[in-house]
């Protein structure tokens, strides 16, 4: 049976998930920018409060307005071009304290209505807070170590063999059933509607292609990613909280471009939408990749139980019906497909520029989970989607291949 995420329990949890993100960070550092294109991290304090406020009260349950300014400040975050850097200072925030303030009684207001919010909305609220987890995953993952609390964990193992490449395992031509339909449940606008495209037949990696495997393409001359490091001749990995020698079997973390780039370099191509979803469910209606077993630990890498990769081969258990592994989990896998409305979308009406917004074919569609994607991201219709140079995502990728 699938997990209820409307009720108030499961938003405390929520919340407790954020909180517990801002909590890694030195309070002195709170105003820190991370990311250029990006809000200081003080703004993601008040705009997941400010979010659940401006919904709840504009489109549900009317509720006497207590700080405006502070609505409309903390109401939408940005997604500029890489590059376009913002020039506000710390100075262009309210005090620590203040915004504490405001959260802490939009909570309270909140928790007094919630059993009169509808239930779409309280998806939407739980949803959008569990989204800012990742987001805010990776804004720590780009500060400097000693700017964050590293908090209690075990150490994950780090293969120090390199795997040959991923074999190619062969994906027969079918249906690939695409989108969501409005009796299955909660779903956000870009998921509607179901429909289907024929695939022909293609091979796809079994594996998402490793550090090993891309570190033979810097070395002929692509460009290193993001997370990497060189170091008096030798690679390393930024971690979450510290740097450690290449692991050769995690997943490369790159943008589009870069993944275009490789697989072109292998004489492959990045798969499509449709193709990763027939790699993945085939012609079943299966709510998984591994079938209709529930999320798990030992089913991938996701859920928030770890801040980093592990080994590409580290979950035979997800293999799905064509072979191919960690399709849920371990990073989001690119897609060549842009980010486009199915056939019927329709805008949210609460929510109109949600997808609305980036459809512009500079955003590109991934698939799949990170390790620190919730497991509710996991339904099958779900869609990420990024700028095609964006390099901060927990993203890596596969080839597909032609087996003419």
């Amino acid at each position: 049976m699938a997990r209820d995420w409307v009720d108030r329990g499961q938003l405390c949890r929520a919340r407790s998930l954020v909180d517990s993100l801002f909590s890694l960070v030195r309070p002195e550092c709170l105003y820190e920018r991370p990311i250029p294109e990006r809000h200081r991290i003080v703004f993601y304090i008040g705009h997941v409060d400010a979010f659940d406020w401006n919904l709840v009260t504009g489109h549900a349950v009317p509720l006497p307005g207590f700080a405006p300014e502070l609505d409309r400040l903390f109401a939408f975050g940005i997604d500029p071009e890489v590059g376009a850097a913002r020039t506000d200072g710390p100075e262009d925030w309210p005090e620590l304290e203040h915004v504490y303030e405001y959260s802490n009684r939009v909570r309270n207001e909140i928790d007094c209505v919630w059993e009169q919010v509808p239930e779409q909305l309280r998806h939407v609220a739980l949803e959008h807070r569990l989204m800012h987890a990742e987001t805010l995953a990776y804004m720590l993952h780009a500060m400097s170590p000693e700017m964050l609390i590293r908090p209690a964990m075990g150490e994950p193992v780090l293969e120090r063999e390199s795997r040959s490449r991923s074999e190619v395992v062969p994906v027969g031509s079918g249906q690939a059933v695409l989108g969501r339909d409005p009796t299955e449940g909660f779903g956000w606008d870009n998921e509607f509607g179901r429909h289907t495209i024929n695939v022909p037949a293609f091979g796809i990696d079994r594996y998402k292609v490793t550090n090993g495997e891309y570190l033979e393409f810097v070395r002929a001359g692509g460009t290193r990613p993001h997370f990497w490091r060189e170091r008096g001749g030798n690679w390393h990995l930024r971690r979450m909280f510290d740097e450690v020698a290449l692991p050769p079997d995690w997943p490369v973390y790159v943008t589009l471009d870069q993944a275009q780039a490789y697989a072109q370099w292998r004489g492959a191509q990045l798969p499509s939408e449709a193709q990763w979803h027939r790699a993945a469910f085939g012609d079943s209606d299966a709510p998984y990749p591994w079938g209709v077993r529930e999320p798990s630990p030992d089913l991938g890498n996701f859920d928030s139980v770890l801040w980093d990769p592990v080994p590409v081969t580290a979950h035979p258990q997800s293999r799905a019906w064509s072979g191919a592994e960690q399709l849920s989990g371990n990073g989001w896998e690119w897609t060549c497909s842009p980010f486009r409305p199915f056939p019927g979308f329709e805008r949210f009406s609460f929510y109109p520029g949600y997808s609305a917004d980036f459809f512009d074919d500079n955003h590109f569609v991934l698939k799949g989970a990170s390790p620190r994607t919730d497991a509710v991201f996991l339904r099958r219709s779900f869609r990420n989607w990024f700028r095609h140079d964006y390099p901060y995502v927990f993203a890596t990728f596969r080839c597909v291949h032609n087996l003419a």
